[in-house]
């Protein structure tokens, strides 16, 4: 099967938004309390952002030089992250609804701007019409077969428990540790929960009936003009949910977009018939291990299963032989539209990660900018905003603008200028240069363009020497040394072409050079 991925998504700068917490409009109304916009977030809470906030930062979004959003999801929910939806066919009233959402796709795509959203087909809120209807109605609920329900216990007329209180749900965990996670709720409760969370009703998608409901909402929004889908734990679905998905949102869009939280490699979904990319997650951890260094802060890292298992302190040579494994992991195809991210809404802050170092994250960006692969922007990291894990990590986006590191931000906004402003740097070819020590070097090219960019995370100056066959006998170039506004001098290294057509490279402790290489020839030795 040939493998087609979205031409768009390779020129794609993504800036991923939690809607509750970017920015809030006078537009919509705001029933009930609200938590204090600055106050740190809580795991119930809702801050009141919504959609036509983010219209009416769009301008903020198109100076940072954003070209796509990334939206968590939107859809009628109880809870303020809105993965407990209880209403697929309609945008929560308190991030203004439908209408919002209009305004919000046609403001975006008038920018020339693409927005994906978030698509959670394993489990709904147990708000949800058709899992009251269950609650209220037993064995005689027409919607019985769209849940794992523990059906023996629904004809013997046992109630479908879905509100247990938290002494009862400490109980269930206790008396069912033996029932491995996902079943204890079944047997307690009477459904299967996702993570044996009550709220979380999984859904049973081989059901013709759920499978209908869900693909008629999923091809409406399609239809509406989302560009793209992002889709939550789909491993966790049945796989032939997913072609079907592919194959009806490719109807209706055939560049639709569809990105899926996989935290692993897992190439065997990325062969032309489920997804198009996956979270690069693995890029995420080996920036970490490598640029982080001394900073790291264990003690967050250890709240993040998958970062305490696999971010590991790296040296040059180590990143560089797993920068060169993550871009050659999937046909190039698929590695051009991975989408190659910092941080989460379920990961801790790269610079809370990093001890608060905000030169980690200005390394990691520029790497995140120069690598092949779509780069998404967590909200709020580019003007210094932390956060540890959940719900830390989902902090209000702070307005006023003395709050703001202003030098990270032009770092940030710099570095996205030059890959849009450079097609190399998002369709050229990459290689490693050279590794040693806490030193690495790598090279995009084309047959007419060529960037170098190299990195010391170190705590010492440092150099690399590049011989001439590694660089493919260009002869004897001139050297451009690239920098932008929000490049302290003292981050800034230097290059040097020697004789027989290498480099030499010199790197302050924590600092880096990106330079072209002029005239061009095509390094291709």
């Amino acid at each position: 099967m040939s493998i087609d991925t979205p031409g768009w998504v390779r020129d794609a700068v993504f800036y991923q938004i939690f809607p509750d917490r970017f920015a809030s409009s006078e537009r919509v109304p705001k029933p009930g309390v609200l938590e204090p916009w600055d106050a740190p977030p809580t795991t119930h809470g809702f801050k009141g952002g919504d959609l036509l906030g983010i219209v009416e930062r769009l301008p903020y979004l198109q100076d940072l030089g954003i070209t796509a959003l990334y939206l968590t999801p939107i859809f009628s929910s109880a809870s303020n992250h809105r993965y407990h939806a209880y209403d697929y066919n309609h945008v929560d009233p308190l991030l203004g609804g439908d209408a919002a959402f209009r305004e919000l796709l046609d403001a975006c795509h008038e920018r020339g701007m693409k927005v994906v959203i978030d698509g959670v087909f394993n489990h709904s809120g147990r708000g949800f019409w058709p899992f009251h209807h269950v609650l209220e109605t037993g064995a005689a609920s027409p919607y019985r077969g769209w849940f794992y329900l523990d059906e023996a216990a629904l004809e013997a007329g046992r109630p479908v428990h879905a509100y247990p209180t938290a002494d009862e749900e400490r109980r269930m965990g206790e008396a069912h540790s033996h029932v491995p996670r996902g079943q204890r709720s079944e047997r307690a409760l009477g459904y299967q929960a996702w993570w044996d969370l009550p709220a979380l009703p999984k859904l049973n998608t081989n059901d013709p009936g759920m499978r209908a409901h869900l693909f008629q909402a999923i091809e409406h929004w399609t239809r509406f003009g989302v560009d793209g889908w992002r889709l939550d734990v789909p491993e966790e679905v049945e796989e032939g949910f997913w072609r079907e998905f592919r194959q009806r949102v490719r109807a209706i869009d055939p560049e639709c977009y569809i990105v899926a939280e996989i935290w692993r490699e897992k190439p065997w979904w990325l062969l032309g018939d489920h997804f198009d990319a996956l979270m690069n997650y693995p890029l995420t951890e080996a920036l970490l291990g490598y640029l982080g260094g001394q900073h790291l802060d264990w003690s967050v890292i250890s709240t993040q299963h998958e970062y305490q298992e696999f971010v590991r302190p790296m040296d040059g040579p180590a990143f560089a032989a797993a920068l060169q494994h993550i871009v050659t992991m999937y046909p190039p195809e698929v590695v051009a539209v991975m989408l190659n991210l910092l941080g989460s809404h379920d990961t801790a802050r790269f610079v809370t990660l990093c001890g608060g170092d905000r030169a980690s994250l200005r390394l990691a960006t520029l790497v995140q900018m120069t690598l092949p692969g779509a780069p998404c922007i967590y909200y709020g990291d580019e003007v210094g905003v932390e956060g540890r894990h959940d719900p830390d990590c989902r902090r209000a986006f702070p307005w006023q603008e003395d709050r703001w590191d202003a030098g990270l931000r032009d770092f940030i906004r710099g570095a996205v200028a030059l890959r849009r402003s450079h097609p190399v740097l998002r369709h050229g070819e990459f290689r490693i240069l050279g590794a040693e020590g806490r030193v690495m070097a790598y090279l995009r090219f084309d047959a007419s363009d060529a960037w170098l960019v190299a990195l010391n995370p170190g705590e010492e100056e440092a150099s690399l020497s590049i011989d001439g066959p590694t660089m493919g006998g260009q002869g004897d170039p001139s050297v451009e040394t690239i920098r932008w506004q929000g490049w302290a001098d003292e981050a800034a290294g230097s290059v040097e072409w020697i004789d027989g057509g290498g480099l030499r490279l010199r790197l302050p402790r924590r600092g880096a050079v990106v330079a072209r290489l002029l005239p061009i020839g095509s390094p291709c030795g």
